[in-house]
């Protein structure tokens, strides 16, 4: 056993530096370089209250969106969580999870996302005084689904993958088949609706050491071929996460380890059209049943502090949790998540 951890040890370690490495010596800033931003949202309420850091602590069916690997943690044998996120400019998005336990140490879950971003007044160009005329109300969505697969190998170590597939409905844009300005006579105008989907894939690692509550988590998200609208050609946001925690409880007074926890971490993220991103994030938990928990994110350009609650309890066999998480947005003001689930 001791010689199967530290192989899984050497493998974490060598997908962290073989891949913070290359990243970390990069001068060159990227921004705007990827589609389907929606991807990046935060879905769990008990991730986005210490700091947005989902690749480590979220061992129920939502773990999924965060870390795939996180799901073969989970101590029940099914797991559903439910969430509904306030996010800016009066958008909203829903999310529902489900992790199935398997023989051999296996976890299968099934996701689904859909945003709803309100309606829009569309307009077009016309030769008039205002130099537009409006057209019909829109309503772009978007939604993901996915199928992940998780196994815990080991007491110390588990791994994921998960495999979605996104899609996009932009609207309809009015666009000239001919004619070359508003003035030509042989100026013709069509709508035209754009949609665009395509797979991707989520692959993620948990390593637990085994002593004072330290972990290692590391995760590569949204990797997928690139996608184009009309000449534009863009991924989907593509980055690289590493995190890691451990119990302050165990240093502080380890014989209260049993009653109180205390986890620090930290969660560095490498995007594809971003600097490195680093979020800090601190939670407490009473016996496991009532939680607090805070956090910061750094290198955002609106977001900052975080704060979110938890109750987790239990009514015979079937474990009852209810989340909330909040997250200062600037200008924007803040976003709200909530998350309720059950397992048994």
């Amino acid at each position: 056993m001791k010689k199967r951890n530290a192989i899984y040890l050497w493998f974490v370690s060598i997908l962290f530096f073989g891949v913070i490495t290359p990243l970390s010596v990069k001068a060159v800033e990227k921004k705007a370089q990827v589609g389907f931003r929606f991807l990046e949202n935060p879905v769990s309420a008990a991730a986005l209250g210490r700091g947005d850091m989902g690749i480590l602590g979220l061992s129920s069916a939502e773990g999924v969106y965060s870390n795939p690997s996180s799901i073969a943690w989970m101590s029940g044998r099914a797991d559903v969580t439910l969430s509904q996120t306030l996010w800016i400019a009066d958008i909203k998005y829903n999310a529902i999870s489900g992790a199935l336990k398997a023989p051999y140490n296996f976890m299968f879950g099934v996701d689904y996302m859909a945003m709803n971003y309100g309606d829009f007044y569309g307009t077009r160009r016309a030769d008039n005084d205002q130099g537009f005329i409006e057209t019909d109300i829109f309503s772009p969505s978007a939604w993901v689904a996915g199928i992940t697969v998780s196994q815990r190998v080991s007491d110390r170590f588990s791994y994921g993958v998960r495999i979605k597939y996104a899609y996009h409905d932009y609207g309809a844009a009015h666009i000239a088949t001919e004619g070359s300005t508003l003035t030509d006579s042989s100026l013709v105008i069509v709508e035209k609706k754009y949609t665009l989907g395509a797979p991707a894939i989520d692959i993620g690692t948990t390593y637990a050491f085994g002593f004072y509550g330290i972990r290692f988590g590391a995760v590569i998200q949204n990797f997928s071929q690139e996608l184009q609208i009309e000449r534009e050609k863009f991924p989907m946001p593509y980055r690289v996460g590493f995190s890691a925690d451990m119990d302050l409880m165990t240093l502080i007074a380890h014989e209260k380890v049993d009653m109180h926890t205390l986890r620090l971490g930290i969660e560095t993220i490498y995007p594809r059209d971003f600097r490195e991103r680093l979020k800090v994030g601190m939670e407490y938990a009473l016996q496991d049943i009532f939680f607090v928990r805070t956090g910061y994110l750094i290198n955002y350009d609106e977001r900052g502090f975080t704060a979110g609650i938890g109750i987790h309890t239990s009514l015979g066999k079937t474990r009852f949790i209810f989340d909330y998480g909040f997250q200062e947005f600037g200008n924007f003001e803040g976003v709200h998540v909530f998350s309720a689930g059950f397992g048994f």
